[in-house]
């Protein structure tokens, strides 16, 4: 048995336009929100005072929506497509469409739309169209993702 890393993760020439793959859920907890508070520095009361969300727009807490997007990255990561073999995340468009709450199941799904190699670079450049639902099926995120992924060696 070799002790050298391969990659699972696809080379730039494996992937086909329309590619389409779905993370498993990934529920959304109190803790989740108070970590990223503390990383991000964003301790704003909509997402960390319950008194206070209550009176508030949704009534609740709300989580960030960059934690969504971070969860986002996590749930595709696992995934494994991209493992070894992504190069650089070189581009992000995102629409937040609606809340995700403490307690909310939120999954992803990616779908290739654009494939363009670049021989300057070690790699190609690959569009991903991403969309996140949550348990109810309903869109709470959404957006592209433009990675860059190497060639095989």
């Amino acid at each position: 048995m070799s002790d050298i890393y391969t990659p699972r993760g696809k080379y730039f020439a494996e992937f086909a336009l329309g590619d389409a793959d779905s993370s498993a859920g990934r529920t959304v907890t109190e803790t989740d929100i108070v970590n990223f508070a503390g990383l991000s520095g964003d301790f704003a009361q909509i997402h960390t005072n319950a008194a206070f969300a209550k009176t508030a727009g949704y009534g609740q807490r709300v989580a960030h929506g960059l934690l969504g997007l971070a969860i986002t990255s996590g749930l595709l990561t696992q995934l494994g497509y991209l493992e070894g073999t992504i190069v650089a995340f070189r581009e992000l468009t995102w629409k937040f469409s609606l809340p995700v709450f403490i307690g909310d199941t939120i999954s992803a799904r990616s779908v290739v739309t654009e494939l363009k190699p670049v021989p300057r670079l070690p790699g190609g450049l690959i569009t991903f169209d991403i969309q996140v639902t949550n348990q109810d099926g309903k869109t709470v995120q959404s957006g592209k993702w433009v990675v860059l992924v190497a060639s095989r060696p």
